[in-house]
């Protein structure tokens, strides 16, 4: 079994099997509708999730969106 590593917000995490950026919204807890992913310094949109399958090294960065505050 092949352990493959990538870089997930500065943090190195490990996974034993292929897995897409969906999958790893999912497995780290966040809503897919409410975060922006940057893989690899470009962007990734929503509709594609999916279809992004992730390699050893591969750098992500999530954006997680909180609502709130006060408008006056």
């Amino acid at each position: 079994m092949s352990i493959m590593k990538i870089n997930l917000n500065g943090e190195i995490i490990e996974f034993s099997e292929e897995i897409n950026l969906l999958s790893l919204l999912e497995e780290i807890g966040f809503d897919p509708k409410k975060v922006a992913v940057e893989l690899n310094l470009e962007i990734v949109p929503k509709s594609g999730y999916k279809l992004t399958k992730l390699k050893e090294g591969d750098h992500v960065e999530i954006v997680h969106f909180i609502g709130g505050g006060l408008y006056k």
